[in-house]
């Protein structure tokens, strides 16, 4: 997208914040409503080394060079730019890293002998191809009793409903998704609108042959579920977690392999923002926000976030707030993770300093969902808030698709360490595949009307009382018979 002629004084107007006393070496600027700039206008960041990127029509990242904060106090008197702020991080709500110092060190060291981790197979996983799916076969899917978060939200019954249209499309925001697997490939969304690997942005997006999503990470359009081995996670990266929250959402059902997602007939779209380092920042997440709504998504899946608004000057992220905003405003509905609390201790979003966000943002589109066990009790882990918290859904032990065509329900479970799939990560996804299921029964239905439904037809559990907004748990079958 071109920026406009610019023809006034750069200024950057911290609305009512204190200039930060170091600047930032990676910022994002608010452009004031109906401001015109060129990126001459930014020729002074570039000139310090720094790169200047629109990230949409109302932000730009400045990224790099040395911004002093005394110039940034200096633009600051000026007009015409409403906000700054830094581009703050944003990772994965699961952290397997072993915390002990000393064991974390060995662990490296034992890597290191083992040549372990995801740079050793970085030649296959950088860029597997994208490939056509296979035809359909039938029959039972035999992993499909390992998946008791279906029987407990009373998946089966809903779908004598419908399993889903394929119109209805789930964006699955995160660390990709390994767009390979055997139970996945058949329900990616395809962009119809683009001719495969002509080098053309044929749709006019602006991205270039983005087949099945886009990759936000590498900025290249293959946004592939990079997971680093079991060992090395144990220092900290990315289990597979987007491909896990795919399964869940829309696994093929059957087709005589592996499971089925709660919307096992609607399409994934697959966009990758948080790296094999489980970490992303907020200049790519809402990049993939605002791709997945103007390219037809419904329904974003979000299982990240932080602690608080993760600042250290008391700024809020008026970025991520504002793509947000912009999602529903485009009438899509935004699931998010609740929070696995502090160092694993599930707490209240309402009342502790740092509530989860976006979870815990003030829009309305969002749809807040805690994690829940087989026998109806909260994860100690999962974040609760009877005024912030909507709904809770299976996240303890979730059985599902991982990285390379396969499933488990166990992250590790080598070396002497073992960790299951637990997270509201593992619960946003079920949430996520039911209002793609309702929504696909009643496409006429707006966001309101499909949130609606979900929080009306929760069941009453006792572990939820005084603690959700619905003070229960989803309900897929009674949701579809609303």
């Amino acid at each position: 997208m071109l920026l406009h002629i610019f023809t006034a004084v750069l200024g950057l107007s911290l609305t009512a914040q204190a200039a930060p006393k170091e600047a930032k070496q990676d910022l994002l600027i608010k452009l004031a409503p109906n401001a015109a700039y060129s990126m001459q206008a930014f020729a002074q960041f570039e000139g310090n080394g720094a790169k200047v990127e629109q990230i949409n029509d109302q932000w730009i990242r400045v990224e790099g060079g040395k911004l002093s904060a005394k110039a940034v106090q200096a633009m600051a008197q000026g007009t015409g730019i409403e906000y700054v702020q830094p581009n703050y991080p944003i990772r994965l709500l699961e952290d397997y890293t072993v915390q002990d110092p000393l064991r974390r060190a060995a662990i490296k060291r034992f890597a290191a002998r083992q040549d372990v981790g995801v740079q050793k197979d970085k030649k296959y996983l950088d860029n597997p191809d994208i490939v056509d799916a296979p035809q359909q076969r039938a029959g039972m899917d035999p992993l499909f009793n390992n998946q008791w978060g279906m029987q407990n939200a009373n998946v089966m019954d809903a779908w004598k409903v419908t399993k889903g249209s394929p119109e209805m499309i789930v964006a699955v925001i995160d660390t990709g998704v390994d767009y390979t697997h055997e139970d996945l490939l058949p329900n990616l969304w395809r962009n119809s609108k683009e001719i495969a690997n002509n080098g053309i942005d044929d749709d006019g997006n602006g991205y270039v042959d983005d087949m099945v999503g886009w990759d936000f990470v590498s900025n290249d359009n293959k946004p592939y579920d990079l997971a680093v081995e079991p060992l090395q996670l144990l220092t900290g990266g990315n289990p597979g977690h987007g491909t896990h929250c795919a399964g869940n959402v829309a696994a093929r059902s059957d087709n005589g392999i592996g499971i089925a997602g709660v919307a096992p007939n609607v399409k994934i779209m697959s966009l990758r923002f948080i790296s094999d380092k489980g970490q992303g920042t907020t200049a790519d997440a809402i990049k993939a926000i605002r791709y997945a709504v103007d390219n037809g998504a419904k329904v974003l899946s979000n299982s990240w976030g932080s602690e608080g608004e993760d600042p250290a000057d008391g700024q809020s992220n008026q970025a991520l707030r504002d793509a947000i905003q912009y999602a529903q405003d485009k009438g899509t509905l935004f699931v998010a993770a609740a929070g696995n609390g502090h160092q694993g201790k599930g707490y209240d979003n309402d009342n502790d300093p740092k509530p989860a966000y976006p979870a815990s943002y003030p829009h309305d589109t969002i749809i807040s969902v805690a994690a829940l066990d087989v026998a109806n009790n909260f994860g100690s882990f999962s974040n609760w808030g009877v005024k912030s918290v909507d709904i809770g859904a299976p996240g303890v032990k979730v059985f599902s698709t991982t990285v390379g065509s396969e499933y488990s329900d166990m992250v590790i479970d080598k070396y002497g360490f073992k960790a299951s799939w637990d997270g509201t990560s593992m619960a946003t996804p079920h949430v996520a595949g039911a209002a793609a299921l309702y929504w696909s029964a009643h496409p006429s239905k707006t966001w309101q009307e499909v949130k609606a439904a979900i929080m009306a037809t929760a069941q009453k559990i006792p572990a939820a009382q005084g603690k959700l907004v619905t003070e229960g748990k989803l309900d897929v079958n009674a949701l579809m018979h609303y």
